[in-house]
């Protein structure tokens, strides 16, 4: 009788999830499949939210190398569609910012760099535990839709220039999913899974070149430019090893981004940046260093001086300004929001200053318990699905340095609801330190990393 044929033995059946979360967290380095498996089971939920948690449990304890950082990111670019621009003349630039209290430098240089003659898809996202969201910013315009389809971003970037929207069901899936059971297992620090989270929406979205706005100081995630310095490097990293060029700006974040923190009130110091040219010399560094390392970066000046002459011309030309108008319409705000904000951004009802109990000068700011005390106003979320109240915030904000007499206002806070406006009084009473000399007052743009 003829004995049966042999049947080929696989050599390299796939690895089971519980294999993977065994072999992660016996602190092995994993393989490229062995991620791409991983994020495939993120995406079609073959995997269970038990074993996407232990994995991610097991990467905030153990960490991963370069290597298998640039396959996370990577696979999970994969996990969606990818944006194609070759239609557009011109490179596509992004930014992105780890997150500060009154911060709308997206606001000012989305367009500033669509005026500079790149189109920019910036995908954002909204307020994050004390911090501001640029998506809710946006959403105080009365009909700015921040989250279309790809069909309406396409669009938008086509005919603006520019366009600032959230992250779309079709962008980096997995992302999504992950970073919602990252909030319930006290993994969303994990710096591997910040920095794929961050750079596979950014690869999604088609970018040519990225600049990263990375922050320390009492009004960010990261409290010191250590810190802020180690997550730009890994950052930077992974982009190199993604085929991303990329820069990074290390930022000051020990005293609020302007003059003007809550989202209508934001918007409003945007457009004022925008069509006359005035905004503090803080804001203005921060936009003017960012945008000019992303144009060296994307090839289209060759030093900082050019680069900057470049982006102060798309502000005192009125082209920036006339980008943000056209992307405002393109997203179904007002045709005519830039020529009178004021009479479609929603107002706060009361006003109550917070006033200086001595003489001196503004030495320290508490910047969180600014955020918080929007929080406390409606202006941010408790919790993720509370609805805001845009017109609220703080105005007239000083900034440290600043000389002050007894009783005059350090922040003026506006309203909709008085017993909010009291709890927010009561942070703020305290989030001003004033002493006797000037303090020194350092830049606002630390460091630049390329």
């Amino acid at each position: 009788m003829a004995r049966p044929a042999c049947l080929p033995i696989c050599s390299a059946l796939p690895m089971l999830p519980v294999e993977i979360i065994a072999k992660k967290r016996d602190q092995q380095t994993l393989s490229r499949a062995e991620i791409k498996a991983f994020v495939q089971g993120i995406t079609d939920e073959s995997w269970s939210e038990g074993q996407v948690a232990a994995m991610a449990m097991a990467i905030w304890l153990h960490g991963m190398d370069v290597d298998e950082r640039v396959a996370l990111t990577l696979s999970m670019r994969d996990s969606g569609t990818i944006l194609q621009w070759g239609h557009l003349h011109g490179p596509v630039l992004d930014k992105h910012s780890t997150g500060g209290i009154g911060d709308k430098v997206s606001l000012i240089l989305g367009p500033v760099l669509a005026a500079c003659g790149a189109y920019v898809p910036m995908l954002s996202g909204r307020g994050l535990g004390h911090t501001g969201g640029t998506l809710d910013k946006l959403d105080a315009i009365p009909g700015f839709n921040t989250q279309p389809d790809l069909a309406g971003l396409e669009k938008i970037v086509s005919e603006a220039g520019c366009a600032i929207v959230g992250q779309t069901d079709d962008l980096a899936p997995a992302d999504r999913r992950l970073y919602a059971i990252r909030d319930l297992t006290a993994t969303v620090d994990s710096l591997p899974l910040i920095v794929a989270s961050i750079l596979a929406k950014k690869l999604a979205s088609g970018a040519d070149a990225l600049v990263m706005d990375v922050k320390f100081g009492s009004g960010a995630f990261m409290p010191t430019p250590a810190a802020a310095r180690e997550l730009a490097e890994a950052i930077l990293a992974v982009a190199r090893g993604a085929g991303l060029p990329s820069c990074a700006a290390i930022t000051d974040m020990n005293q609020c981004l302007g003059r003007f923190a809550g989202n209508a009130l934001e918007v409003r110091e945007a457009v004022i940046a925008l069509t006359d040219n005035a905004m503090t010399p803080r804001l203005r560094a921060v936009t003017s260093a960012l945008g000019a390392e992303l144009l060296q970066c994307a090839g289209l000046d060759r030093d900082g001086e050019a680069a900057a002459a470049r982006i102060d011309l798309a502000l005192t030309s009125g082209k920036a300004a006339e980008h943000f108008a056209k992307m405002v319409h393109c997203s179904g705000g007002p045709a005519d929001f830039l020529e009178r904000p004021d009479r479609y951004l929603p107002k706060a009802r009361f006003e109550r200053p917070v006033l200086a109990p001595r003489d001196g000068f503004v030495s320290a700011i508490d910047v969180k318990a600014i955020g918080l005390a929007v929080i406390e106003l409606g202006g941010g979320r408790r919790q993720p699905g509370d609805a805001l109240d845009y017109g609220v915030g703080i105005e007239a904000l000083a900034e440290l340095g600043d000389a002050v007499c007894r009783e005059q206002p350090l922040a003026v806070i506006l309203s909709n609801d008085l017993e909010r406006s009291e709890r927010a009084y009561v942070r703020l009473q305290t989030a001003f330190s004033i002493t006797d000399s000037r303090p020194d007052v350092g830049s606002a743009v630390l460091e630049i990393i390329q």
